[in-house]
């Protein structure tokens, strides 16, 4: 027990809680927008998710007192951002009209798979055979949950596999920014840039909600803010291959929501998935402390 809570109060630790808990909001966002594509255009829920977002920021700059501060260092690679997970939001919500969610979420759960893959070329991170193993036992786990389809391919499948895609280089992105940006002015460029660039396309895909669509609009960019702010300050203290086994914790909530919105019930291997999730980013923690105890250790006596 000693050694479970000395594991989470160091930088290794909390780096997996704030991804945790980034990753339980996700699929609330992402069941938000389900509902709005049934009955509005996509490119205006994604508007939404952006300009909500960016109102939502606001608050959080007057609350943790912090100072709007553009910065022209390291633009192209804030704009870049942007625009990955911008392309993701726009792809995963085009999916979700195609397609359930829980199908879409399966051919999603690529993403940690893709973010390992590229972590070394983007990162110069080093990725060692156990940090691979705890994430191909993790999607396995996905898997027991999820059950996705193996046929049926169709639009809707090849757009939530290109969300995928672009979400693991805005996790790897987000990760090469770390050092240079505050998260809350990360999220903020992301916000401000997905706003703009959604609004040229609003006038042509336009529905004028009511009270109901835009209550779920606003959440949609409420949860949005307060996942992506959780993610940014995972990846700010923690390695992108550290925390890409703890991106299946979306699981945990996309399993609650369909069983208070849609009444679906989760079975014995549903159970059995999440414990295989669970224990696989529990295994890249103890990894990860093992591996720095003898740096620290290192550091120390020097």
């Amino acid at each position: 027990m000693t050694a479970i809570v000395r594991a989470i109060r160091s930088p290794a630790g909390r780096a997996p809680l704030f991804m945790i808990l980034g990753m339980l909001l996700v699929p609330l966002m992402d069941g938000t927008a389900k509902i709005l594509v049934a009955d509005y255009p996509v490119a205006q829920v994604v508007w939404g998710r952006y300009a909500f977002n960016l109102l939502t920021l606001l608050p959080l700059f007057l609350l943790l007192r912090q100072r709007l501060r553009f910065s022209r260092t390291r633009f192209s690679l804030q704009l870049s951002r942007a625009l990955f997970l911008l392309g993701d939001t726009a792809l995963f919500f085009a999916a979700l009209f195609f397609i359930p969610l829980a199908n879409g979420k399966a051919v999603f759960f690529a993403s940690p798979l893709i973010m390992t893959a590229l972590a070394p070329l983007m990162l110069g991170e080093r990725v060692g055979r156990h940090r691979w193993a705890a994430v191909l036992i993790g999607f396995t786990g996905t898997l027991f949950i999820l059950k996705p389809e193996a046929s049926g391919l169709s639009i809707g499948y090849a757009l939530a596999l290109g969300s995928a895609f672009l979400y693991a280089l805005y996790l790897l992105m987000t990760r090469k920014l770390s050092s240079s940006a505050p998260p809350l002015m990360s999220l903020l460029y992301t916000a401000l840039f997905g706003t703009l660039i959604m609004s040229l396309f609003l006038p042509f895909h336009w529905v004028m909600p009511d009270g109901r669509g835009w209550a779920l609009l606003v959440a949609t960019g409420a949860l949005g803010t307060i996942s992506h702010f959780c993610i940014i300050k995972a990846l700010e203290i923690g390695s992108a291959s550290q925390l890409a086994p703890f991106s299946y914790a979306e699981i945990i909530s996309a399993t609650l929501f369909g069983l208070v919105v849609f009444g679906n019930f989760p079975d014995m291997a549903t159970w059995t998935g999440i414990s295989i999730v669970v224990a696989s980013g529990l295994y890249i923690l103890h990894r990860e402390n093992r591996r720095q105890r003898p740096e620290q250790e290192t550091s120390t006596s020097t």
